[in-house]
């Protein structure tokens, strides 16, 4: 008789040590971005527990852990919640490879700490931006689960018909993603261009510009106008200025 073999178990996850990595921890804590964390820390200027780390993954606890760079301990900054009014022809981005201008230069001269964008709006649309030091604030307003609508003013280089604003609000399959919207209109036309009023309740890259391409329809600018209930309002582009506690509020709702 063939004697019974013990059953097979599976492999467990692995899971993840207490805490978060070290160049997160900087991130987090207002420093510098994530990727100038790691050159930090590849550099031997930072140290914890009066250790230099050169693992960028090193887990630390931020409640217990000394974290001093250059010398200097390193402490969470306050938190700050800024609207910028991004031009076009900015990226979003803190550092970017091919020396392109970024957002930052809205903020040069402003007293604020290190800030990430909350999203992204592509180089070539313009609009309502915010940017934070609070992930756990960006991260709520970020979650697809969240549906917190985006409206956005589009100018396209036609004057859709009807037919056409059906076919959009029907949504578009391309490259394997379903895009769709919330709502779109017509807000008002000009001859040979219109103006189109789309909100949508999730952000995949480039989805408006990509929506309408595959109806054959340019975009000739994309302005984001608001960001649930949070308007643009008339904060002057390329400019930056703090959130209220009321306008917070509303991004609560």
């Amino acid at each position: 008789m063939t004697p019974r073999q013990p059953p097979t178990l599976g492999r467990r996850p692995t899971a993840k040590p207490p805490g978060v990595s070290l160049n997160r921890a900087l991130s987090k804590l207002g420093l510098c971005s994530r990727t100038q964390a790691e050159v930090l820390i590849a550099e031997g200027r930072v140290r914890v527990g009066g250790k230099v780390v050169r693992d960028a993954s090193l887990r630390v606890d931020l409640n217990r852990d000394r974290i001093v760079v250059d010398g200097e301990k390193v402490v969470a900054e306050r938190k700050v919640y800024v609207m910028l009014n991004k031009p076009r022809g900015l990226v979003t981005t803190r550092d970017d490879p091919q020396q392109r201008d970024t957002v930052y230069a809205c903020l040069e001269g402003l007293d604020l700490p290190f800030l990430s964008p909350v999203g992204r709006l592509d180089k070539a649309s313009e609009g309502l931006l915010l940017m934070t030091n609070d992930t756990r604030f960006a991260n709520r307003l970020m979650d697809p689960a969240s549906h917190l609508p985006k409206t956005y003013h589009v100018q396209v280089a036609t004057v859709p018909d009807a037919a056409m604003l059906d076919k959009l609000r029907a949504g578009v399959t391309v490259d394997g993603e379903t895009l769709t919207a919330s709502s779109i209109a017509l807000l008002r036309n000009g001859g040979r261009t219109a103006w189109l009023e789309i909100v949508l309740d999730e952000g995949r890259n480039r989805h408006i510009r990509r929506l309408l391409a595959a109806h054959g329809i340019e975009v000739k600018r994309l302005i984001r106008i608001a960001i649930g209930r949070l308007p643009l309002g008339d904060l002057a582009k390329g400019t930056a200025r703090h959130l209220t506690v009321e306008e917070l509020v509303l991004l609560a709702d």
